[in-house]
């Protein structure tokens, strides 16, 4: 069965976007929960793992997928069936220019 893994950035992102949004709306259980339905989200990419578009463009195997409007997330299948998710990208922040090196292998 493949597994959901996430790179080291990809947990630092969850953690800034965690505290901006409770700096935001002064409530921590809306931060965590708001995080905690994008990484449920992300199980549903071990279902359906070519969900998200592929943009090869930006570097080969990178697939993104919009979570709710506001988060775009990066992620990559990998030869194991594995799901890796690279990056998460919150608020329309510009993923195309951000897309660097924390997501090669």
């Amino acid at each position: 069965m493949p597994r959901l893994l996430f790179r080291p950035a990809a947990r630092t992102d969850l953690i800034q976007i965690s505290r901006y949004i409770q700096r935001q709306s002064g409530h921590k259980n809306i931060a965590a929960d708001y995080v905690l339905r994008i990484r449920q989200w992300c199980e549903h990419l071990l279902v359906f793992p070519e969900a998200g578009r592929t943009r090869d463009d930006l570097r080969p195997g990178i697939r993104v997928v919009a979570f709710e409007r506001r988060v775009v997330i990066a992620y990559t299948i990998l030869p194991s069936g594995d799901v890796e998710i690279g990056r998460f990208f919150y608020g329309g922040r510009n993923y195309e220019a951000m897309i660097g090196s924390d997501l090669q292998r």
